[in-house]
């Protein structure tokens, strides 16, 4: 096998758990290029990641079918002849194009019933692979066939070159001490630690001479701006200013991270920083950060993990009742003393 395509998933955060993935297939087949079908808001992960040598743009949103769309895309993926695809996603939509381009071996999940469409079927056995980085790695197996560990963690590169070359492009340069808050999560406000919270933690923090960077899209400018204008003077608020790969290299600069369980949590464990991970309405059990440097703090209460994205009961005593003290205390590991 000399060239491959992987369909990836429409998550940051997915994407990121995937490239232990692609390690195992490059040293399972040595001169291997692999090449990424990939939405253009996950690209810039994927650009960071060694394996990867080229990105096909997925122009597809979430549900999206298109299928005059989907046949141009076959066309063009045809022409790059592949010996292979592993289909990442598990739905019908994601497997439709590879069969399209006649990609010889197309590996996935049968998930959505995708007989025919994937050829090398595995059948996933959630039991058994509890992990979301259990269950990628497992499509490097043969179907039936044991799951090879040790699992590596994913790993995202940003050099000093890099990092040196965004603060030159922002402007900025890197305080003697610094902490990034992620205060967003895509998936609803069920998985957000109250800006209020956030913003006595950015107190705190700054009493002990850090400085506090904001991280996140620009729909999350606005909780950001909260937060910031709670904690006068402590914070910089980055939402929505800077590109994702540029926030790669700020969150790799950052001395450790404060986030939600979010794809930017995904981004601090890919480059290695120390994280405070905090879990309201989602589970560890299936996205933890993978990291040996991150501390997990959920309340586990009765009414959690209830996975939706507003708090069903209106409370959102999950996170509302994890008390800024609490993250503080275990903020203390990375602070030297």
């Amino acid at each position: 096998m000399k060239k491959a395509l992987i369909v990836a998933p429409s998550w940051i955060g997915d994407t990121i758990m995937a490239q232990p993935l692609f390690a195992r297939l490059v040293e399972r087949h040595p001169g291997l290029q692999i090449d990424a079908l990939a939405p253009r808001w996950v690209a810039p992960v994927l650009r960071r990641m060694d394996e990867i040598a080229d990105l096909v743009d997925s122009p597809f949103g979430h549900g999206q079918l298109s299928l005059k769309a989907r046949w141009r895309l076959a066309r063009e993926l045809a022409a790059r002849d592949y010996d292979a695809v592993w289909v990442l996603p598990n739905s019908l939509k994601s497997a439709l194009v590879p069969f399209l381009a006649g990609i010889p071996q197309r590996v996935g999940f049968t998930g959505e019933s995708r007989y025919g469409l994937i050829n090398v079927r595995h059948t996933l056995d959630k039991a058994a692979l509890p992990l979301m980085l259990e269950r990628f790695m497992q499509l490097a197996e043969m179907p039936g066939a044991a799951l090879q560990r040790p699992l590596a963690h994913p790993r995202l590169r940003s050099t000093a070159a890099d990092q040196a070359r965004t603060l030159g492009e922002l402007g900025m340069e890197r305080p003697a001490r610094v902490v990034a808050f992620c205060p967003g999560a895509e998936y609803g406000p069920a998985k957000r630690w109250p800006a209020a919270h956030f913003a006595e933690l950015a107190r705190a923090l700054a009493g002990r001479g850090y400085a506090v960077w904001l991280f996140g899209s620009p729909k999350d400018h606005a909780v950001a701006e909260e937060i910031a204008t709670l904690a006068p003077g402590c914070c910089r608020n980055l939402c929505g200013t800077t590109t994702l790969d540029q926030a790669v290299d700020l969150l790799a600069l950052s001395d450790f991270v404060v986030c939600n369980d979010s794809g930017l949590m995904h981004v601090a464990a890919a480059v290695d920083r120390p994280i405070v991970a905090l879990y309201g309405s989602s589970s560890p059990g299936f996205t933890p950060p993978l990291s040996d440097r991150a501390d997990i703090l959920s309340l586990k209460l009765d009414c959690s993990p209830c996975f939706k994205r507003d708090c069903p009961l209106g409370h959102l005593d999950c996170l509302n009742r994890l008390y800024p003290a609490q993250v503080a205390a275990a903020c203390e590991k990375w602070i030297p003393a």
